[in-house]
């Protein structure tokens, strides 16, 4: 396993992501357990959840996972709604999430994306939760350049230690500007749906991803996850459901590319020249 700096601390390469985890029959359910112990078993130190997932049946899934593990190997990371982002709502949906990891603390918690409440109010009460010790650090997700610019200004805002936005070759927005300005205020990045999420269905797939895939004797999906990690600088958290998903992904970790290889794939897939609109999924 290859390991990166994030949140300050020694992480695998990819994370473990869980939407729509949990939410499938019995036998799927195991399925999708066996895919976490064996990413788990190899290497993998991180999973990524959220209350919206399933309603609590991801947490639920993962804490059935986690039982069996040190809880102190593990970075566990949980999302709340933002019509859960008042102070005591935070609380409320903190224990809740908790008792479904069946875990005393989180490594951080997470403002899902951007609701009515003030960010000002926010922020306090995810302090408050770091003062009692039932979460580490709390970050954000699905935040434009604005978003965190505003963030940073407000008392306590610079203790956000993680942003969470999409990212995949085919949704490059964040290389413009957020990237640089998490880079500038150490501030670690996630990167969800390498994949354009289920089937694809958020991601053109050229020709070109198919037949450098076939050169380089790897998948598609192979070549995708190896593309967002490239340079070794930000975590990606793809879904897995089965061990054989997992296997590949662990494999996509070793795959490089040639710097011919990255300027044929820009040319195709163009990095942003100027401040686009944030995608999200």
């Amino acid at each position: 396993m290859k390991y990166i700096t994030f949140n300050h601390q020694n992480t695998s390469a990819i994370g473990i992501g869980t939407w729509h985890l949990g939410e499938g029959n019995q036998a799927q359910t195991e399925a999708e357990m066996q895919a976490i112990r064996y990413g788990l078993d190899h290497g993998i130190n991180l999973i990524d959840t959220a209350e919206m997932y399933g309603e609590g049946l991801s947490e639920s899934l993962v804490g059935n996972v986690m039982k069996d593990y040190h809880r102190e190997d593990l970075q566990l990371i949980s999302k709340f709604y933002p019509f859960h982002a008042t102070p005591e709502l935070i609380k409320t949906s903190l224990k809740a999430s908790l008792k479904r990891l069946q875990t005393d603390y989180l490594d951080l918690y997470l403002l899902h994306w951007r609701g009515d409440t003030p960010l000002s109010e926010t922020i306090f009460g995810l302090e408050q939760m770091v003062q009692t010790g039932l979460i580490k650090n709390w970050g954000v997700s699905n935040f434009d350049l604005a978003d965190l610019k505003e963030l940073s200004n407000l008392e306590n805002g610079q203790n956000c230690r993680i942003n969470e936005d999409l990212y995949n070759i085919g949704s490059r927005g964040i290389e413009y500007s957020i990237l640089p300005w998490q880079k500038q205020h150490d501030m670690s990045f996630v990167g969800y749906s390498p994949f354009g999420s289920d089937g694809s269905e958020y991601l053109n797939i050229k020709p070109v991803i198919k037949e450098m895939a076939q050169a380089k004797n790897i998948s598609v999906h192979q070549l995708l996850l190896a593309w967002v990690i490239r340079n070794h600088d930000l975590l990606s958290i793809p879904k897995t459901g089965s061990v054989t998903h997992m296997q590949s992904n662990l494999a996509a970790i070793d795959v490089q590319f040639t710097e011919d290889e990255l300027r044929l794939l820009d040319k195709y897939y163009p990095k942003p020249t100027q401040e686009p609109s944030l995608e999200t999924i």
